[in-house]
Formats: C-alpha cells, sequence, structure tokens
C-alpha cells in the first residue's frame, strides 16, 4: 500500500543508457542536494535505487532524474515503484552501492563518444598530470561500445584490463565525487596506454621511430612535408593528409587506388569550419554532438584543393573525437586533415596493431598507434541535414549510422522474441530484436570478401554476448547467394525467415517511425532479388510487416553483361537508349558520350540486350540514374558505387527546386500483374535537350523532377484503389537529397502521411532492422494459427 506519511522511501528504476555514463555519482550528488538518504546500483536491468525523504524532495529528485541527467546518458524510463514507509536502514547518508548482476541484461551499452571539454582543458594544462596525453577520459567521454568485451560494464570486461591503474587515477576511479567515478578507461601517463609510430624501412624492416611526444611530432612533421600518416583512432584506423596540400592529397588518392571517391575532412573546430565550408545551426548541432559524425556540409569552392572532393559540390567534415585529434591539429599550418578510411581499397578498416602494420605501409609512410586494444571495429558514422521551405524541421539521414550511435536501441510499434537479422550483402548491419527494442550494430561494409564477413560474424556474436541472448530465429535477405543469407541458413537451419529486399527496405522505415498496418512503400534502389527471379529497384509495394504486394514497378532493363553493367553504367545507358530511340545507331546518333563504345561493341550489346544473353533484366531505379549520368557523358565507368547519380545530382548544387517539364513524364502502363511505368519518354526527353544543346544542370533537375511526379501519381493511383494513405520512402537511392525532400514535401502536400528514414540509413544499412521485423511478424501469425488450430482440434475430434 501507498505511504501517505511526510517521509517515505521510494524505490526508482531508471532504464536507458545509464551505466558507464556516470550515472551512480550523479544520482549520488543528486540525493544529497535534496537531502535524501537510501542507496543506488547498477544491475541488469539497468540503474535501481531507493530514495528516503520528505515527498516534496523526492519529487524533486525523481525529476531531475532525466531531466539534469549526465551528458551521455540516454534515460528512456524513471519509474517509481512502492512508496514505503521510512526505514532505519541508511538513514543517515546516501550511498553507492556494488552492482548486481543476475538474468538477461537488458541495459543498453553505452557508444564511444568525443573527449569533453574538461578533459580537453586538462589535456591543455601544463600544469595537469594529464598535459598532452592523448588518452584522457572520464564518465561524460571517451570510448565505451569499441571497448567492451562484456557486460557488466567494469574495467575488467574491457580492452583497459591490461592496465592497472596507478594510485592517483585508483584514488580518482573510488570517488564518488570525482567524474571519474568508476570511468573504465580512465588512465595516465604513469600507468595507461602509450602513443608510439613505426617506419617500414627499405629492407621492409618495422621499427619504432619514438613514443609518446616524439611519435607525435614524428608523424605531424611528415604530414607536414606532404606525407601520409596511419592515426589509430577511436574504432580504427585512419589515413591522414594535408587536405591543403593537392601533391598528398593525390598521393594518397594513387596509393589508396580511390581516384574520385570524396575524402572526409576533420577540422578542430567550428571556426575552422567556416573557412571550407557552409554550415546551419542543425548541422553544427551535429558536428558537435558526442558521437561527432562525418557531416556532409555545401563546400566552399577554390578553398580546399578539388581533388578532396571531385565534381561534388559537398563536403565530408568532421570534428576531432579523439584527444589525439586535438593534438594532431595543434600543429600550426596544419589546421585541415584528410581522415578517410585506414584500409586498403576493398577491405575494411584496419582495427588492430599487428594488421595495420603488416598492411598499411601500402598506403601510409609511417603508423601512428598505442597499445589500448580496439575490441570492436568501428567506422565513423556520416550524417547530412536537410532544409525545406515545408519541412516543419531539418531532415536528418544516415548515410551510415557506426561510432557514436552504435549499438544504441531502436523502439519499435511490435514485441520481439529474440531475432536477429543478418543484413545483405553491401553496407551490412545486423540487428538483434528483444522486447520493444532492435539493438543495431555499427556499420561492417561489404560481405563479399573473407575479413569484412569474419567481422560480421564477430559483430552478430558480439551483440548476442552483450545482452545474454541466443536468438533461435534468424532473419537474412531473399537472395540464395548473399553470403550472409548462407552463413543464416548454415547456422539456424529451420529458424530462418527468408526476407525479400525490397520489403525489408519498406518494412524498416515503418519501423523507426512506429508505424503498424497496411503502408504503400515506394523502395528505389540499385538491386534486390525478387521472388520472380529478376532483379528488383524500382517498386511501389503494398502491405505490412508480413507481407507485400507489388502493385507497381519500373520498366524492365536488360543489365548487359551483369554485374559488369553496374562498373560500367555506359552499357545501361546504351540499353536505355536503344530501347527509347529504336536501335543502336538512333542511340548512338542521339547521345555523343555513347561514342567511348566503338561500333563493334554497340553491336554486341544490341545483339544481346535484343536476345537476352547474359543480360538480366531489372527494374532498378539506381540503374535508370545510372544510364542517364551515362547518357550526358557525366560518368561512362564508375570507379565507386553510384558515381553516376551521386555527380548527376551534384550538378544541381543542392538546390531543392523543382523544374517541371511535360516531356520529363513517366508513362503509365497497366495490364495484369503490377503496373509499368515506363521511362522512355524521360530518355527521348533527354535526347531532345542534348540536340537543343540544353546544359546538364537543367537536364538534371528536370529529370529528377520527372521521377518525383511520377511517385506522387503513382502513389494517387494506389490510393484510389486502396484507400491507403500511409507512404514510407526507402531504398539506397533515397540518400539523393533532391529526390528524398522532394518526394516527401510533394506527397505531404497531396495528403500522403508520408515518412522516409531519420534513424538508420535508407540504404542497405537499414536492411537488418526491417527483416527483424518481417520475421517476427510472420512468427507472430504461425503462433496465432497454431493457437487457432489447436482450439479447433477438440470439437473437430
Amino acid at each position: 500500500m501507498e505511504s501517505t506519511e511526510s517521509v517515505q522511501r521510494w524505490r526508482v528504476r531508471v532504464r536507458g543508457v545509464v551505466q558507464g555514463v556516470g550515472f551512480r555519482p550523479f544520482v549520488y550528488r543528486l540525493a544529497h542536494e535534496h537531502l535524501l538518504t537510501g542507496w543506488v546500483n547498477n544491475d541488469s536491468a539497468g540503474v535501481f535505487l531507493e530514495a528516503q525523504g520528505d515527498v516534496p524532495n523526492l519529487s524533486a529528485f525523481t525529476a531531475a532524474l532525466s531531466a539534469e541527467a549526465p551528458p551521455l546518458a540516454r534515460v528512456s524510463e524513471v519509474s517509481v515503484g512502492e512508496r514505503l514507509s521510512a526505514s532505519k536502514d541508511d538513514a543517515d547518508t546516501f550511498v553507492i552501492r556494488k552492482s548486481e548482476y543476475s538474468g538477461t541484461a537488458t541495459t543498453v551499452v553505452p557508444a564511444d563518444s568525443h573527449v569533453c571539454d574538461d578533459c580537453l582543458a586538462e589535456m591543455r594544462d601544463p600544469a595537469d598530470r594529464r598535459y598532452r596525453y592523448p588518452f584522457v577520459n572520464c564518465t561524460h567521454c571517451g570510448p565505451r561500445y569499441s571497448i567492451i568485451r562484456g557486460l557488466p560494464y567494469d574495467r575488467a570486461a574491457t580492452t583497459m584490463a591490461a592496465f592497472p591503474m596507478c594510485a592517483a587515477c585508483e584514488g580518482e576511479y573510488r570517488d564518488p565525487l570525482d567524474r571519474r567515478y568508476h570511468a573504465q578507461p580512465t588512465a595516465c601517463s604513469d600507468c595507461g596506454p602509450r602513443l608510439a609510430a613505426s617506419v617500414r624501412d627499405h629492407d621492409g624492416r618495422i621499427r619504432e621511430v619514438g613514443e609518446g611526444d616524439a611519435a607525435l611530432n614524428a608523424a605531424l612533421d611528415l604530414v607536414q612535408r606532404g606525407g601520409i600518416v596511419a592515426v589509430k583512432s577511436v574504432g580504427g584506423f585512419h589515413l591522414a593528409a594535408d587536405a591543403r596540400n593537392a601533391e598528398a592529397v593525390a598521393l594518397l588518392r594513387k596509393r589508396k587506388r580511390r581516384d574520385s571517391k570524396p575524402f572526409a575532412v576533420m577540422v578542430g573546430d567550428l571556426a575552422s569550419v567556416d573557412g571550407i565550408a557552409l554550415h546551419t545551426r542543425a548541422e553544427d548541432e551535429l558536428m558537435l554532438a558526442p558521437a561527432r559524425p562525418i557531416v556532409l556540409l555545401r563546400k566552399r569552392e577554390g578553398v580546399l584543393p578539388d581533388s578532396v572532393a571531385p565534381r561534388n559540390p559537398g563536403l565530408g567534415v568532421m570534428l576531432p573525437s579523439a584527444p589525439l585529434h586535438h593534438l594532431l591539429l595543434e600543429r600550426e599550418g596544419l589546421d585541415v586533415l584528410v581522415m578517410t578510411s585506414g584500409n586498403v581499397s576493398g577491405y575494411p578498416i584496419e582495427f588492430r596493431n599487428e594488421d595495420a602494420l603488416a598492411r598499411l605501409f601500402e598506403v601510409a609512410d609511417l603508423v601512428l598507434h598505442h597499445d589500448r586494444d580496439i575490441e570492436t571495429r568501428v567506422d565513423d558514422s556520416v550524417v547530412r541535414t536537410s532544409e525545406h521551405p515545408d519541412l516543419d524541421r531539418p531532415l536528418v539521414s544516415f548515410l551510415r549510422r557506426s561510432r557514436g550511435y552504435a549499438p544504441y536501441a531502436l523502439e519499435v510499434p511490435a514485441d520481439l522474441d529474440p531475432v536477429f537479422g543478418l543484413g545483405a550483402e553491401l553496407k551490412v548491419t545486423v540487428s538483434l530484436g528483444r522486447g520493444r527494442n532492435v539493438y543495431m550494430s555499427q556499420h561492417i561494409g561489404d560481405v563479399k570478401n573473407d575479413e569484412t564477413f569474419a567481422s560480421h560474424r564477430t559483430a552478430a556474436d558480439h551483440l548476442a554476448r552483450l545482452y545474454e541472448l541466443a536468438p533461435s530465429l534468424a532473419a537474412c535477405d531473399l537472395h540464395p547467394d548473399f553470403r550472409a543469407s548462407r552463413y543464416a541458413r548454415d547456422t539456424y537451419g529451420a529458424g530462418v525467415e527468408d526476407v525479400q529486399h525490397h520489403h525489408a527496405h519498406m518494412s524498416a522505415c515503418m519501423a523507426e517511425n512506429q508505424l503498424t498496418g497496411t503502408t504503400i512503400g515506394v523502395v528505389f534502389d540499385g538491386s534486390g532479388y525478387g521472388p520472380d527471379g529478376t532483379v528488383w529497384g524500382g517498386e511501389f509495394l503494398l502491405g505490412d510487416y508480413r507481407a507485400v504486394e507489388r502493385v507497381a514497378r519500373l520498366r524492365h532493363l536488360p543489365l548487359l553483361g551483369g554485374d559488369q553493367a553496374v562498373r560500367e553504367p555506359v552499357r545501361s545507358g546504351f540499353a536505355l537508349a536503344v530501347d527509347a530511340l529504336g536501335g543502336k545507331d538512333e542511340a548512338a546518333a542521339a547521345f555523343p558520350a555513347l561514342g567511348v563504345l566503338d561500333g563493334q561493341q554497340r553491336s554486341v550489346y544490341a545483339v544481346m540486350a535484343a536476345r537476352g544473353i547474359n543480360s538480366p533484366l531489372t527494374s532498378s531505379m539506381g540503374r535508370l540514374f545510372d544510364g542517364a549520368a551515362a547518357l550526358l557523358g557525366i560518368c561512362t565507368h564508375a570507379e565507386y558505387e553510384a558515381q553516376g547519380p551521386i555527380e548527376f545530382e551534384g550538378l544541381l548544387r543542392r538546390d531543392l527546386e523543382l523544374e517541371r517539364s511535360d516531356a520529363y513524364r513517366v508513362r503509365r502502363r497497366t495490364g495484369p500483374g503490377a503496373v509499368e511505368l515506363d521511362w522512355r519518354p524521360l530518355i527521348g526527353a533527354l535526347a531532345a535537350d542534348v540536340a537543343a544543346g540544353t546544359v546538364p544542370a537543367t537536364m538534371s533537375r528536370r529529370f529528377h523532377s520527372g521521377i518525383v511526379d511520377m511517385v506522387v501519381t503513382e502513389c494517387e493511383a494506389v490510393r484510389q484503389q486502396s484507400g491507403i494513405s500511409q507512404v514510407v520512402l526507402s531504398g539506397g537511392v533515397f540518400l539523393n537529397e533532391f529526390l528524398l525532400v522532394n518526394c516527401l514535401v510533394a506527397l505531404r502536400n497531396a495528403g500522403f502521411e508520408a515518412h522516409c528514414h531519420r534513424l538508420v540509413p535508407t540504404n542497405d544499412g537499414g536492411i537488418s532492422l526491417g527483416q527483424v521485423m518481417v520475421a517476427n511478424a510472420r512468427q507472430a501469425d504461425r503462433r496465432q494459427a497454431d493457437r487457432r488450430q489447436a482450439e479447433r482440434l477438440p470439437a473437430e475430434s
């Protein structure tokens, strides 16, 4: 029974990201401020406490638990359980009790965070014992997820177990009033990790050339001379070069075998951002967030060498996330550094010292490393904000969700049994569902090579171990040959749910927006295996988590040479033009860019298209954009995924204004099965504009606007047939800012409840979330059917 006395003892449960973030000392201080006695501890579910005092003080205290929480905390729930009469236990003080762990862990593992201002001040203070120490941290900042080996989150369960604390650090660690109270990575130069620099001699031998400040200075000297340094950061290695030095950037591109894909840069503060890019308040908030992601900004032309981000109006910019980054940028004359992933092309970033020293000298002149091991490889997150007069707030889009955000939980509108979503083949993540939460891993990458595939399995095992779960159900892509899918079937056998790629995209967007019920899914991407054996990619779906129907699709396009058409978009351009204009000669005459193909190639490709020789059919929107960009000579041969569409959109300079043209209208064809959306008028319009000498930027804007109109028109048609107004936009093509924002705005203006991704990537990085939702819904259906069958049996017998 609830007590009505003026002095009471309340039992309080706090859930969310509340361990490893200084929450218990915060509760301790807060209790003393409100004249309360009692105790607090960590347990498997989060933080639990008993507080005793006057009821007004207790009410103010519980309200402050979420309102005044530490910077890295994410409080999802503060619930007051029993209200008891005052007790003599702990009647004179408030204490922090030893943690208690039993049962399944439900607390959320904290993500890695930037270095806080207090720690930076210590690192810059010559009188402080952590002066210039590159591993300074406290409960408000520093590495977390990347160093955790298991729960409970204690030092012994992290890679810091190798560094016994000195007396001074131990004193801070044990003092509840110190901001390093139970800060598991806490250390100093006397007891903690050390920085070292290594080079490879001409005879191939690797040797150290300094440690501490000497190592740092060796690295900085080399960068200032135009060299390249591999730097061990929080979640793995970066490759660093002077971004203002065109020769250094060119050298990095040559060694990394990366001719065109943009590089990200790092600067010290927002004032330094001003000199290289335009930025909004929303973008500032993202850059300053504890996650310190790469934020895509509008670059100032003519400031940095064009080779940093060639043929791209954007520039990926991040602020320092580790103390070492600040030390790198304090060298006079080095205010902008290229900071790109520390890997050999095609492989994941290196995160172990031994692997970096064995491989990165192919690219780097020096490796700056340290002996704090990284348990979990974590890439930089990449985020973009978009603004439009018809949007009520800036639209945040994740291109990659990783460091600083993983493995935070996503709340979903369903109760989940433990289930794994294992992703597709590219930009893979894994997701673990339980209760109302889905825990999504960091970005893993493309699992076509053995090393990334091993990282995929490790990430899945790590999530399961952290949350003490062994799911019996797993979900994978429908494609029979994807490595993650084969792994799922080999590991889980009958407990595997095959989920069609675009159904997973749609379901992921529904889940993060807390949507249920029948929904229209507009899913545009490069490719996804369809149940009809063709390659899907430009689909309008209607359904829910359990099942969908394809109600419309793009007209099929032959992929000349299969995957080779992705690497050589001119093949798709040629196929589009032949189909739209009537033949190979007409195509070549209309589009001079097809001159990169000689006469024999054009003849062979025309026969392949006509006879279906090594030319699987696709309805892919990604290939339509590929082909259009190739026809205008923007990108006939791609170095990286979606290069043509990215540079095609880049002509618009991030100006989102529509330019509609009646010539750029997709033709709608009805018949048996899904509606066909015929793109041939778009190609014909491009040909007419090329003949008229129209500038490519205008053609790009008209083409993009035509696709926006197609989306709204088709959704209107589906609504008329079904009465459904709830729409989600998903798939990698919606990384196109112009397309995403204008589709979203136009649909809402037409009366649709339109939603897009804000919390997970719209590309394949979000697939694993959708797989979890589909598998869970189908399992729930099967259980319900089994129950109905069981209820009928007695009556029938």
